[in-house]
């Protein structure tokens, strides 16, 4: 059932001695419960099992207290959730409303959609989720993915939007110290415009992290030769020359320990050889 803009569902809430903490649409005439899903309206837990369900269906769910309230007290409308604690909820799915597809929408619907997905990206990214800022600039790029229909205005909209947002996930790729990842996106965004200062630069960290001091170095001297003065590329090139050094000091110490190993495996062979003493050279008698 993804994507969902809004579900109306009977919820009950419970603790594990029965006491009830939440209940809302069972009564007569009661006000349903509506929450959207991937916004962190209700526990982890509820979001992703209602994600899974029908209309009309009825499930008993048991969620341990990491996908629950975890190990913070939480004050709930009719009761208190301790710390730790596994809850149980019986939910009913009334009704819900799915966001509309992308290949149920015109060009200038699906710039429009890629652009909301883009700023709700940026207000998560701010508010450092990082993983949910991810998902939300991957549904921005897919849904103009396929721009053959675009008019000239509208490919050159969708561009830009493929490139920030390609830009901001790899942001976010970064912080999830997930770098291969933040290094493809980077490519992607070359592909599309070569002269990225911010992709040059977010690639050559990720290739940093990932010990591709060469490929980094290459990335930084071309973002260098198109922003000479950018602040943020000159720091990164001084981190890299260092990591340069201690790289370049760990090889030379690796193979000066072998070098000195193999002189001193030579020398004992040739003193093993001398104890022995010289063998007699031999000739051909039939000469």
């Amino acid at each position: 059932m993804d994507p969902v803009i809004f579900l109306l569902v009977k919820l009950i809430g419970k603790l594990q001695d029965g006491t009830i903490f939440f209940k809302k649409g069972h009564e007569d005439g009661g006000e349903l419960f509506e929450f959207k899903t991937d916004e962190e309206q209700v526990i982890d837990g509820l979001d992703r099992a209602v994600m899974s369900m029908k209309k009309g269906e009825v499930s008993l769910l048991t969620i341990a207290p990491e996908y629950a309230f975890g190990p913070s007290e939480s004050r709930q409308e009719l009761a208190v959730v301790p710390p730790n604690s596994t809850v149980y909820y019986e939910v009913e799915l009334v009704s819900f409303v799915k966001e509309k597809e992308s290949w149920d929408m015109n060009t200038q619907e699906k710039i429009e959609a890629a652009g909301k997905k883009k700023e709700e990206g940026n207000a998560l990214f701010k508010s450092g989720k990082y993983v949910r800022a991810s998902k939300r600039y991957e549904k921005a790029v897919k849904s103009i993915e396929y721009d053959s229909s675009f008019g000239e205005d509208e490919k050159k909209q969708a561009k830009a939007l493929k490139v920030a947002c390609n830009l901001n996930n790899a942001a976010c790729k970064l912080k999830l110290k997930d770098y291969k990842q933040a290094e493809k996106l980077c490519t992607k965004v070359l592909e599309l415009e070569s002269q990225n200062v911010k992709a040059l630069y977010r690639r050559a960290q990720a290739y940093i992290q990932l010990a591709d001091l060469d490929l980094a170095e290459l990335d930084i001297k071309k973002a260098l030769e198109i922003d000479p003065d950018n602040r943020e590329v000159k720091q990164e090139y001084k981190i890299l020359k260092e990591k340069m050094r201690e790289y370049n000091k760990k090889e030379a110490k690796f193979y000066g320990n072998m070098f000195a190993k193999m002189s001193k495996l030579g020398t004992s062979d040739l003193n093993r050889a001398e104890a022995r003493g010289a063998e007699p050279m031999s000739i051909d008698s039939q000469a």
